[in-house]
């Protein structure tokens, strides 16, 4: 397995630059996982479901599954949040792993940049990122920047500079 981020502010396009690019990822033969962060609590679960009614009664774990999918709900309680190497490791084996959120650690990852956002630039701030989709030119940036429609390239520098999960997470859990 392989990982590599997507990293950017918020409204930077992150979310639909990953729906455009898993399927090209997958027509080249690869699995891809994708593993999101985010900053508010979120619920997968609905009032008056049985798992919602399992979860609400105390349960850690519930996993709800059928034919199609299965899903497994941890709820923290009392725990911590769950750092990048350790979410890392409750994934299946694929070919590569998209992780969207988590700018701030230290793995590779593309920059996403919008103009309209008026935002400053992650790079050079971050020496991991190892290229930036623009919808806009960035003649100060130092790595290559990527056109944000030129999908193909765009698959094509995530496989460049996905890196072996096993050194993600030594990097991770040291630092």
């Amino acid at each position: 397995m392989r990982i590599i981020g997507l990293a950017g502010w918020s409204g930077s396009g992150k979310t639909t630059l990953i729906t455009k690019v898993l399927p090209r990822l997958t027509a080249r033969g690869c699995r891809v996982s994708t593993l999101k962060h985010a900053h508010h609590g979120f619920d997968l679960d609905q009032p008056g479901k049985d798992s919602f009614m399992h979860r609400a009664a105390g349960a850690t774990e519930v996993v709800v599954s059928s034919s199609k999918r299965f899903a497994i709900l941890h709820e923290l309680r009392d725990e911590p949040e769950w750092n990048l190497a350790g979410l890392l490791t409750k994934l299946a084996p694929v070919d590569l792993v998209l992780v969207e959120g988590f700018k701030r650690e230290a793995f590779p990852k593309l920059e996403i940049h919008r103009a309209e956002n008026d935002k400053p630039l992650l790079h050079p701030d971050d020496p991991l990122i190892v290229a930036i989709a623009a919808d806009t030119a960035l003649p100060q940036a130092t790595v290559p920047v990527i056109d944000l429609n030129d999908i193909e390239r765009i698959a094509d520098v995530l496989l460049e500079h996905a890196v072996p999960l096993e050194r993600t997470t030594a990097v991770l859990r040291s630092g």
